[in-house]
């Protein structure tokens, strides 16, 4: 257990890094916006490629998928269950929305897929990536509804949500990477070496990225802005109890084997997503409370971690 979470601490090591350059000026606001876009719409697509392409057979994943209905539903419940709290506590409007889906939606590939390399081996990946599929389905279709209609200045517009709205977000660059490569797989198309290190040179390239935005992010908000009231802790309460407690209920109904579960408890006890803040802020929602409670789902994390591999292992 300590060597995982040495192997976690190099995480929040590179985040730290991120944060010092920002400090020293080397990274600012152009910076972090490239980074992301970078990832999402490049590094983070050919990962997703090459972890369906390389991490999986035919055969694999066809047994393998029917793991997914334990997350899907698992998903589907803590939503829900976000619903009531934020109705029962009084989330105010203009971030209801916003806190629904970080009540929800866990950083399934920023922080997900190297915490589970860190703590089970390349032998977590498909499972990890199971999680990440019905995680991502939501949070970039329903979840971006949601985030929508925090803009205080469309009250009375809300906007619809339509089957072409869903496509539309399916059709997302990460989602498309990632349907390339089952489709890839599952025609069992060879993949030919310059692909494959093409792919893999970028992809990478995702974790570092990404950490270092979330670091940016940390020191762009300022400590002395951040607020931790009632509903930063309602967030948190979701991602570190009621969501891993959901996972951990519904495998008593759905029996799967012992290292798919724990990778979905890690999956489903991840910090805030790490573009919750650029969404907060595109589409007109509380960004404030988006940041906080992104910064403190992060450094939360590094105590609830220890807690969470004392009950793995």
């Amino acid at each position: 257990m300590i060597e995982a979470y040495l192997n976690i601490m190099v995480i929040f090591a590179i985040m730290l890094v991120g944060y010092a350059l920002s400090w020293k000026k080397w990274f600012d606001d152009h910076v972090a916006d490239a980074f992301s876009k970078l990832v999402l719409n490049l590094t983070l697509p050919l990962s997703m490629f090459l972890n369906m392409t390389e991490k999986f057979t035919k055969a694999e994943f066809l047994t393998l998928f029917k793991g997914i209905l334990l997350p899907a539903i698992s998903i589907a419940l803590t939503y829900f269950i976000s619903v009531l709290y934020a109705k029962w506590t009084k989330v105010p409007a203009g971030r209801t929305g916003v806190f629904r889906v970080m009540f929800t939606a866990s950083n399934t590939i920023f922080m997900g897929l190297p915490v589970n390399i860190a703590v089970f081996g390349e032998k977590a990946v498909p499972y990890a990536l199971l999680y990440y599929i019905c995680n991502t389905t939501f949070f970039f279709t329903w979840g971006i509804y949601l985030i929508q209609n925090d803009n205080l200045t469309l009250t009375g517009k809300k906007t619809t949500f339509s089957f072409r709205f869903m496509l539309r977000k399916l059709f997302s660059p990460a989602l498309l990477g990632f349907f390339i490569g089952l489709c890839w797989m599952l025609l069992e198309i060879p993949l030919v070496t310059p692909l494959r290190d093409f792919s893999r040179y970028l992809g990478q390239m995702t974790t570092p990225l990404s950490l270092f935005v979330i670091g940016i992010i940390i020191y762009q908000t300022g400590f002395k802005n951040l607020k931790l009231d009632k509903d930063v802790l309602g967030v948190l309460l979701g991602r570190y109890l009621i969501s891993p407690l959901v996972v951990i209920l519904l495998s008593k109904v759905i029996a799967v084997p012992s290292l798919m579960l724990h990778v979905f408890i890690l999956q489903s006890a991840m910090p805030v997503q790490n573009s919750m803040a650029i969404l907060a802020k595109a589409y007109g929602a509380d960004e404030e409370f988006a940041t906080s409670s992104l910064v403190y789902s992060i450094f939360g994390y590094l105590f609830v971690i220890i807690l969470l591999l004392k009950f793995i292992f």
